[in-house]
């Protein structure tokens, strides 16, 4: 493909691609290896028919067990399976079936999200009309603490706050593991990317001078807009931003705190915006760790297990207007 065409991609790569396991067969999987795919995300969400349901899934839970054995037959030994808790009418009961069927497949990385209600969705809607009862954070809590346990009991390291990739050997409490997702650790680290096609998104950081410029921008998304402009030699651009400093640096605050065993390192955080974290956000950070939600030594600032429970609520102190 063009991919391959116009760089050069490391012969250790990795590759991904969602799958539905609803709309997956042997001749797709076979197709996808082909063209060097090494890594597959199936959004499998829920093993209870009421739930998978309720989320409008075309997908049973039989597909699921299907598409994941004709993934292994298919030569896939690196899997992740997306689960969604918090979900109205869940209860813990079906959550530890979910999770205990999930770690019978024995995949390489588990994702697990927390319900949201987005504007102007049906989810939306429904809660707004009184349809749908609203997410109760509480019981989304224990369903989260419920699946620390089970994972780190079914021999898998939680290295994200919504991730776990499955143990394969010796991983000091402050590394990431073999597993760990390398696509999105670029986020969370807040490296350069560079997104390819509709829709997606880029984000690079430049000299100019003496001075570092950071920016992002996205593609416009629709398939056939994309390709009329591509063919007419237009910009394909949606939008491009440059991301003022305090900015960046709260981003990088965000997203490496939600590296739970990483978290974000000293040197890392100087080298990326020439300034120290202690200059930064000592004030911050000082509060947070007094509130018991941050811990510093001298490598790295992580979020403490009490932490971990009010993500948001840390994340928040590093935006700028805040």
């Amino acid at each position: 493909g063009a991919v391959h065409r116009c760089f050069t991609v490391d012969a250790g790569a990795e590759i991904t691609c969602e799958a539905n396991p609803g709309t997956v067969d042997q001749a797709k999987f076979g197709v996808l290896r082909s063209l060097g795919v090494n890594r597959l995300s199936m959004g499998v969400q829920s093993f209870q028919p009421a739930e998978l349901h309720f989320l409008g899934r075309i997908h049973s839970v039989e597909d699921v067990g299907q598409a994941f054995a004709t993934a292994r037959k298919a030569g896939f030994d690196n899997i992740n399976l997306d689960f969604i808790f918090g979900l109205p009418g869940q209860t813990e009961a079906s959550w530890c079936d979910t999770l205990e069927r999930a770690l019978a497949l024995a995949p390489e990385h588990l994702s697990l999200y927390s319900l949201i209600v987005e504007p102007n969705t049906p989810l939306f809607h429904w809660v707004e009309s009184g349809s749908v009862p609203e997410p109760d954070e509480d019981q989304a809590a224990l369903h989260y603490e419920r699946a620390m346990e089970c994972l780190a009991a079914g021999g898998y390291i939680q290295y994200e706050v919504s991730n776990w990739a499955r143990r394969t050997g010796e991983c000091r409490d402050d590394e990431t593991p073999e597993l760990a997702s390398r696509h999105n650790l670029i986020y969370w680290r807040n490296d350069d990317y560079l997104g390819i096609g509709p829709g997606a998104h880029s984000h690079l950081r430049t000299e100019e001078g003496s001075v570092q410029v950071e920016r992002r921008w996205g593609n416009r998304k629709p398939v056939p807009s994309y390709g009329k402009r591509m063919r007419a030699g237009d910009s394909v651009e949606d939008f491009a931003e440059e991301i003022a400093p305090p900015v960046g640096m709260g981003e990088t605050m965000m997203l490496g705190l939600r590296l739970v065993r990483e978290g974000v390192p000293l040197d890392r955080f100087t080298a990326l915006h020439g300034r120290s974290l202690s200059d930064a956000f000592g004030t911050e950070v000082d509060r947070l760790c007094g509130d018991g939600l941050l811990t510093v030594d001298a490598r790295r600032v992580r979020l403490t297990p009490r932490g971990l429970m009010v993500g948001n609520r840390v994340f928040a102190q590093f935006l700028p207007d805040n």
